[in-house]
């Protein structure tokens, strides 16, 4: 019999078990008592082999990222980047197809860069982006989320605070476009977490959370979790809760933090 972790917690395989292959980190979740998963960007790996390995082990997966583009080039993402609409759909498209095979609902639609030249050019190229693939995911039942990303850890991105993108999320008027909310990258960059939460919860399509400003397990820094999931609670959150740190060691031996918390 596996372990079992407490509350709505989610293993992000894009941090944890670093080194191994998706397949063994599914496993590896699966062992460590999560009860679902997400991901970044796994397309290397046939879906269905991650819905089976996710079946085998009793997991839920959630989400994935679309593609970045080209990583080495300095890309961060590819929907509002001006002159690569083509190249945004069609990875939108293989990202939809593969979370359809794989058994995902929500996938995570990065922007990249902000345009400092064409501001107002990027903005409406990303609204038009995401009116178009917030269509097409309507049809598959999957949701898009925005997350706004810190200045430290994403200097230039396109946003980097829950009114930004929350704005976008406005714009776009798709009932399927919700909010990634991570709390450490709202602790990073705008702190006041509480009064986010609260203000944002009825959009949040899910939450992420990391020790502030180190981005390990959630047991040390600045953010109290204990006082985080205590809010969560009052104000009736009943999503996902997900894992997304780097892990101090040992990905499994971190994972104490959880025997002391209620999510």
């Amino acid at each position: 019999m596996r372990n079992q972790l407490p509350g709505r917690l989610s293993a992000n395989l894009g941090l944890m078990w670093p080194g191994l292959s998706l397949l063994d980190r599914i496993t590896s979740a699966g062992a460590a008592g999560f009860s679902a998963i997400e991901l970044h960007w796994p397309y290397d790996t046939d879906a269905k082999l991650v819905r089976q390995a996710c079946e085998d082990r009793g997991l839920r997966l959630l989400s994935v990222n679309t593609p970045q583009g080209d990583v080495s080039g300095g890309d961060t993402g590819l929907a509002a980047q001006i002159g690569r609409q083509d190249e945004f759909r069609d990875a939108f498209e293989m990202t939809l197809a593969w979370a359809q095979r794989a058994g995902a609902s929500l996938i995570h639609v990065l922007p990249g860069q902000f345009n400092q030249s064409a501001p107002e050019a990027a903005r409406d190229l990303f609204l038009e982006n995401l009116a178009w693939a917030a269509a097409l995911a309507r049809q598959a039942d999957v949701t898009l989320l925005l997350e706004a990303l810190n200045p430290r850890d994403k200097p230039g991105y396109f946003y980097w605070q829950q009114a930004q993108s929350d704005a976008i999320r406005q714009a776009v008027g798709a009932d399927n476009v919700k909010l990634m909310f991570d709390v450490y990258h709202v602790g990073v960059g705008e702190g006041d977490v509480l009064r986010k939460l609260e203000h944002y919860l009825p959009v949040i399509g899910h939450i992420q959370i990391a020790a502030v400003p180190s981005r390990a397990e959630p047991d040390e820094g600045e953010i109290r979790y204990e006082v985080v999931f205590e809010r969560l609670r009052a104000l009736g959150y009943k999503g996902w809760i997900g894992c997304e740190y780097n892990p101090r060691a040992d990905t499994a031996d971190g994972l104490r933090w959880t025997q002391t918390i209620e999510v």
